[in-house]
């Protein structure tokens, strides 16, 4: 990987990961707005809160994954297992947020307009439908990981061997007289 990407996703990460903070302090501001002022309910502010603080976790780990995955990382091949892995995490970080955010709204639809309870219901639905697209998702990388990895480690091996070829040995028996 070059210099200018690990420049150009560390910038992404850390504009990220300040938006999410930003998310975080705008929620804890509208929750004090709203303890403060005797219009707004105290549940509905709470929340509002609970809604941001959700989506900030979520950009929060977007951050955290393009920062591990794209950043730190030293090398840029992956076994299919890696790969997986990596994926995995990322979208069940989105699922649970997504899952959560439905919650929250479905909460506050209830409480405002029950015949609007058809818009986090789809929501519900999305996250139900991307949840068992990732089960898929690991059920067919299984058999190809299994091959893949193989191989992978084949050539991981051979790349060991490659680089870390012992030194020739030099004769260690005494010189002929």
């Amino acid at each position: 990987m070059t210099l200018l990407t690990r420049i150009v996703f560390g910038g992404a990460s850390l504009l990220l990961l300040l938006l999410a903070l930003g998310l975080v302090f705008l929620g804890v501001g509208d929750a004090l707005r709203a303890v403060v002022s005797p219009d707004h309910s105290g549940v509905d502010a709470l929340l509002d809160v609970l809604g941001y603080v959700i989506v900030a976790i979520a950009v929060f780990d977007v951050a955290k994954y393009l920062f591990e995955e794209e950043v730190q990382r030293d090398k840029e091949k992956r076994s299919a297992a890696e790969a997986r892995r990596s994926l995995t995490k990322f979208l069940s970080t989105i699922v649970i947020a997504v899952f959560l955010e439905a919650l929250v709204v479905v909460f506050k639809t209830a409480r405002e307009d029950v015949s609007q309870l058809i818009y986090p219901t789809a929501l519900l639905v999305a996250a139900v439908v991307v949840l068992v697209g990732l089960g898929v998702y690991q059920r067919f990388s299984a058999a190809v990981e299994q091959k893949v990895g193989a191989e992978d480690e084949a050539a991981d091996r051979e790349d060991a061997a490659r680089d870390h070829r012992p030194a020739r040995r030099k004769p260690t028996g005494s010189p002929p007289a």
